[in-house]
């Protein structure tokens, strides 16, 4: 039988060499070959996701409490610095609407400063985290987790943008809490500006209308366009990015190291963490979703050290947090991206947009990017995923709830723990379920006449068990209790191990005490089956000679029970 080496792949415990973890993926592809023919290719797709990344930053650089340029130079440095070193092949990395709601709170506790070295100080841990190979770990977060908050982060996104949407009319900054928000903006419906409604509903028809008959045109571009030059040439009473912020700069700041004290990083040390948390999430997620697009595999580790040096490099240019983001991701894949290199020019293009254009973003209707960030929102809710996860299982749909509830309502990094949490437990409770303990199993690998012969003589007077599943804590209590009952029934025991694939010490400590009964009932007890890690388990905890004897099958213990001695015992 053929072997596969599956088991690197699949076992976080297992330990690939440095170069192999850490080598960016485009070193990978230049090894492989690079012409001209890959360049042209990448050059179209990295083109495409610059007319995309462009009015989204500013987008979501506004509706993140910060000035557009900040989105921009986020997108430049951070995009480039995640193509250069990151672990996937396509990633493109850049402000993500997930952070909104997080940086708009960090901005009002702290100021810029304070997010800007919160920015920094999570490009360490998220190079930390690579370097101690965490990233396969945070794959784990269950999927009903991810669908939940990123629905909850939708719906932040969309009531953040209901005052522009609207153009309601604010003295004080908006609440961050959802319902205060609310509330504040009903307050003031009676400033709403029809105009500005006019121009946001005006910018998700011509993207929703493009998406649909022309899918491959950069329809959120052409929507900020048209609606620019209307509201130019109508004089539309709507703020716009230059009466709001003055407009944009037109090239990069120069590199400056944050402001720092021991005082300041410890109070933005629970941003720092936040904003940790959610770009490891993220960047692998949308890691994950390229992956699933293309067939290929990123490298994790590599990708969170990559994530780490681009948050870095945002902080020292004034940006906002850098994380990997699905919608140009996947944007960078269907436009026919062949490696990291599509990515690069992601972010040249995107220099050289504001190199030139720069004066035009001021006129910029901020409806107009409401509206943007409307479709953005709508299109992060995985609208089937929920129907599905609802339908399937109370505890699937009881964890997105109940994260969506909490993303919401309480707080964002409360919601992904809390869900994580439950979806352990229901890991845990569905995983102590499928345990089975057989009773008189046959032992198929033994099929001779001397072996039916020792089963049928010693049917009277010994019991066969066979526990089958994964043997951990949570099931440990309910086959303790029944083996239990087994022991001082008959005069002999046999529990086989053969389709159990793990035990941990809290099961192991079940059976030892199992065979210490054994032992004080005088009752002959023998574990059969055992894979060396399972054996090793159990004599760790003391499950030894003389409390049990090991055989390799339950016909060798059979045969010794009646000393009949078919192999000599390899234990």
């Amino acid at each position: 039988m053929s072997k596969f080496p599956v088991s690197r792949s699949l076992n976080p415990g297992s330990s690939p060499n440095f170069r192999e973890l850490f080598t960016p993926k485009l070193v990978t592809v230049l090894r492989e070959g690079y012409g001209l023919a890959q360049l042209r290719a990448d050059a179209i797709a990295g083109l495409t996701v610059a007319i995309v990344a462009l009015p989204l930053s500013m987008a979501i650089a506004i509706a993140s409490g910060v000035s557009p340029d900040r989105g921009v130079y986020t997108a430049i440095v951070g995009g480039f610095l995640v193509s250069l070193l990151g672990g996937s092949r396509f990633q493109i990395g850049g402000p993500a609407g997930a952070f909104i709601i997080l940086v708009a709170a960090s901005v009002q506790r702290h100021g810029i400063d304070g997010l800007v070295l919160a920015t920094a100080m999570s490009g360490v841990m998220l190079m930390i985290a690579g370097y101690l190979r965490l990233g396969t770990y945070i794959k784990f977060i269950p999927y009903p987790v991810t669908v939940g908050f990123t629905a909850g982060i939708a719906v932040i996104i969309f009531a953040s943008q209901l005052r522009d949407l609207f153009g309601l009319r604010l003295d004080d900054p908006e609440p961050g809490a959802l319902v205060e928000k609310l509330g504040v903006l009903a307050s003031v419906a009676d400033t709403l500006n029809p105009q500005a409604l006019l121009v946001a509903v005006g910018t998700i028809a011509i993207i929703v209308i493009t998406k649909r008959l022309r899918p491959n045109w950069p329809g959120m571009l052409i929507a900020i366009a048209f609606v620019s030059i209307a509201t130019t040439l109508l004089t539309l009473d709507v703020e716009t990015i230059g009466s709001r912020f003055g407009g944009i700069p037109r090239t990069l700041p120069l590199p400056v190291l944050p402001e720092f004290s021991l005082a300041k990083a410890q109070a933005v040390l629970p941003d720092a963490i936040a904003f940790t948390l959610l770009g490891a999430i993220e960047s692998l997620l949308s890691a994950v979703v390229a992956d699933g697009m293309t067939g290929r595999r990123h490298r994790s580790n590599c990708e969170l050290v990559a994530q780490g040096v681009a948050n870095i490099g945002a902080a020292f240019v004034g940006g906002v947090p850098v994380t990997g983001t699905i919608a140009r991701t996947a944007t960078n894949v269907r436009s026919g991206s062949v490696g990291p290199v599509s990515g690069l020019l992601h972010a040249v293009f995107l220099l050289l947009f504001m190199l030139i254009a720069a004066p035009l973003a001021s006129y910029i209707p901020l409806a107009a990017l409401a509206g943007l960030l409307a479709v953005v929102a709508w299109n992060m809710v995985e609208k089937s995923a929920i129907s599905s996860l609802l339908r399937s299982s109370w505890g699937d749909a009881a964890v997105v709830s109940i994260t969506f509830l909490l993303v919401i309502f309480r707080d964002l990094t409360e919601g992904i723990v809390v869900g994580f949490a439950l979806g352990a437990l229901l890991f845990i409770h569905r995983m102590a379920t499928t345990i089975v303990v057989e009773e008189d199993v046959p032992d198929s690998a033994e099929t001779t006449p001397a072996v039916h012969e020792a089963e049928a003589a010693t049917q009277s007077n010994t019991s066969v068990y066979r526990v089958s599943g994964a043997f951990f804590f949570g099931a440990a209590a309910t086959v303790g209790t029944v083996l239990d009952g087994i022991i001082g029934r008959d005069g002999n025991f046999v529990l086989d191990f053969s389709k159990t694939p793990l035990i941990d010490s809290t099961a192991a400590n079940v059976v030892e005490s199992v065979a210490r009964k054994a032992q004080r009932a005088g009752v002959r007890m023998f574990i059969t089956g055992t894979s060396p890690s399972v054996r090793q388990t159990l004599i760790a905890n003391g499950v030894r000679a003389p409390l049990v004897t090991y055989e390799p099958t339950i016909a060798a213990a059979l045969d010794q029970l009646r000393n009949v001695p078919l192999r000599s015992s390899p234990y």
